[in-house]
């Protein structure tokens, strides 16, 4: 197939691009490169069935250009992780909402298949825990910039369900559960980035709040998988899917679990979120999914564990440290 992957020059859409190429797909990514990065696609440049084009994907005239030649796409770009949303807000909301809209009108003018990615972040504050893609959703006000990014990727789902219902543009929604991985930065909050280069440079290991907030991490080539899975699927067009573990750690214990694992001698250190992201924000207790109907649908659940997840950054950032 010809696919087009918008925002895959980050972390997630470079390693759909190498699955993709691997497949005997020809692929084009587009990225205005702010988030994403020309290294982590820099093995792919040269490629006979790669191709890099650089801009936005609010441009609708390139956007149309790139959905034309392809026969699906995966749509990737948005803004990433919590502090960038907390920074810088406004760019966050347009990217988000406008982006998805300029991709989702050509893709409805071609016919394509669309993937578009959402996140766990829509769930907010809800405590019906594992989360189910039909359960309710409770975020916080408006007033707080923290609930920004699940709106914006609220609206997203309801835009891309529109096209389903209205014109039966063949769209899957995946909701992403803390995907990690090589290659993954740091620079937007990321934890276990984080918590793995502080460790290896024997750094405090900087836990927010009491730490007793939990999260699940699938390995990046896990959800890959599930995410081409879905978009080849017609029984997945018109459904919102979660794709994550269901491997359970606070994040004080992923903390000590790094810093075991990297031998480290780094201490952990405690710093209040206001330190962090500023007076009035809000975390989430804990973020788990049902996985049930990405079983269902397309057979998929993930095959790699925390151990060998954390094992795997590892390896990456120690590379990247001795080069």
């Amino acid at each position: 197939m010809r696919v087009l992957i918008t925002g895959g020059a980050g972390f997630l859409g470079s390693h759909l691009a190498e699955a993709c190429i691997e497949r005997g797909d020809q692929v084009r990514v587009l990225d205005n490169l702010s988030t994403g990065s020309y290294e982590n696609v820099r093995s792919l440049d040269g490629h006979p069935r790669f191709s890099l084009l650089v801009g936005s994907v609010t441009d609708s005239d390139l956007v149309r250009e790139a959905v034309h030649d392809a026969d699906a796409v995966f749509h990737l770009a948005a803004a990433v992780g919590v502090k960038l949303v907390m920074e810088q807000p406004l760019h966050t909301i347009e990217t988000i909402v406008h982006g998805t809209e300029v991709v989702l009108r050509q893709a409805n003018c071609y016919r394509k298949p669309v993937l578009l990615t959402s996140s766990s972040e829509v769930y907010g504050k809800s405590t019906d825990v594992p989360f189910d893609e039909d359960g309710d959703l409770l975020q916080g006000p408006t007033t707080r910039l923290r609930w920004a990014y699940a709106c914006a990727k609220t609206l997203d789902e309801f835009l891309a369900q529109a096209y389903w219902r209205e014109n039966r543009l063949p769209v899957v929604i995946a909701r992403l559960f803390n995907t990690v991985g090589p290659r993954q930065t740091g620079r937007y909050g990321m934890v276990v980035p984080n918590f793995v280069r502080a460790a290896l440079c024997g750094e405090p290991i900087l836990v927010h709040g009491d730490g007793s907030q939990s999260r699940c991490f699938a390995h990046v080539a896990d959800v890959v998988d599930g995410m081409i899975g879905l978009l080849m699927s017609p029984a997945a067009h018109g459904q919102v899917v979660n794709l994550g573990s269901t491997e359970e750690i606070t994040i004080l214990d992923l903390a000590r679990k790094i810093k075991a694992l990297t031998g480290s001698e780094s201490i952990i250190r405690h710093v209040p979120y206001e330190k962090v992201y500023g007076q009035g924000f809000e975390d989430i207790s804990r973020r788990v999914p049902s996985i049930r109907k990405a079983h269902e649908l397309i057979g998929w659940s993930p095959r790699r564990g925390l151990d060998a997840i954390l094992a795997d950054v590892i390896h990456f950032m120690r590379s990247q440290n001795s080069r």
